[in-house]
């Protein structure tokens, strides 16, 4: 996956949400309507968490050093974490809490009618957001479907973005579902349900994208299509007869260490495996860019191929 790609979600994600937050408030202010703040406070929680994940790549970049020898790239996968818990308390809880108490105490709704246009406008910028973000997913999934490119992709912004963005257009949805049905009944109640509605789906979003982020912080291998290829890599070079063990880990979103014990033939000189050592690591390489830090160990082919 890009990280170009990613960023370029997560800037246009950021941009349609800041300005989506300051109109739901505007239109809280006229209406009064519980389902209008809470998706306010959604939107100034995912705009949040945009301004997260730029922090987060940013600081991933910092040069490896004697305390971090294979660099701060994990960084990235902390403030995805961050950002799942700021969408359950901030986004989440609020909304369950604002429906929960509009449910116990009704109000009318007043100028309906802004709610309606800021919600409809938003459904336009958020459905500019989610292109945007589907766009770039389209281009780094392969032949993996959406949901499946989620759990799999080592890269934390674009599943966010991807996961943030559809929960907005469902919640606005949501919200205009209790806008509606309030105006329609004179029942404020529906206000509440919608912003009920809201916070369930955030906390339902932020549990999965925490334990996604939990997954690749403990630490998570490489894609089986890259197992496949450094393997088939290291076992078309001179001298590689085949491989014992393999075994890989993200130490980032876009760099994987590569530890493999290789077979070779009996009689080869300590000069013949260090060139054949050299030449299946370059091979490597080209394979899998993302293999960062390679470590090959020559042992004995017990078990030699018929």
């Amino acid at each position: 996956m890009s990280t170009e790609g990613g960023m370029r979600a997560v800037i246009a994600a950021l941009l349609a949400n800041l300005g989506i937050a300051v109109s739901k408030f505007v239109a809280f202010f006229f209406t009064g309507s519980s389902s209008m703040l809470s998706e306010a406070i959604h939107s100034v929680a995912d705009s949040g968490n945009q301004i997260l994940l730029l922090i987060g790549n940013k600081r991933a970049k910092q040069k490896a050093d004697d305390h971090h020898n294979f660099g701060y790239g994990r960084r990235r996968y902390v403030y995805g974490f961050i950002v799942a818990i700021v969408l359950f308390l901030v986004g989440g809880l609020f909304s369950l809490y604002e429906g929960i108490h509009k449910w116990q105490h009704p109000e009318p709704l007043t100028d309906w009618w802004i709610a309606v246009v800021v919600l409809v406008v938003a459904v336009g910028l958020e459905g500019f957001s989610f292109r945007t973000a589907v766009k770039e997913t389209n281009h780094a999934r392969g032949d993996r479907s959406i949901p499946a490119f989620v759990r799999a992709a080592r890269q934390p912004e674009l599943p966010v973005i991807l996961l943030e963005d559809s929960g907005a257009l469902v919640g606005l949805v949501f919200a205009l579902f209790g806008v509606g049905m309030a105006v329609l009944t004179g029942d404020g109640r529906w206000d509440a349900v919608g912003a009920i509605a809201v916070g369930t789906l955030l906390v339902v979003i932020a549990i999965f994208l925490a334990m996604e982020m939990t997954a690749m912080l403990v630490g998570e291998s490489a894609l089986p299509e890259e197992v496949a290829a450094i393997r088939l890599a290291l076992e078309a070079s001179d001298g590689v007869r085949r491989v014992i063990h393999l075994r890989t880990l993200h130490v980032g979103p876009d760099e994987l260490l590569v530890a493999a014990k290789i077979a070779i033939a009996n009689n080869d000189t300590g000069a013949q495996i260090a060139r054949d050592i050299d030449a299946a690591e370059k091979s490597l390489r080209e394979a899998v860019p993302t293999a960062k830090y390679v470590f090959l160990e020559p042992d004995l082919d017990r078990t030699p191929k018929e």
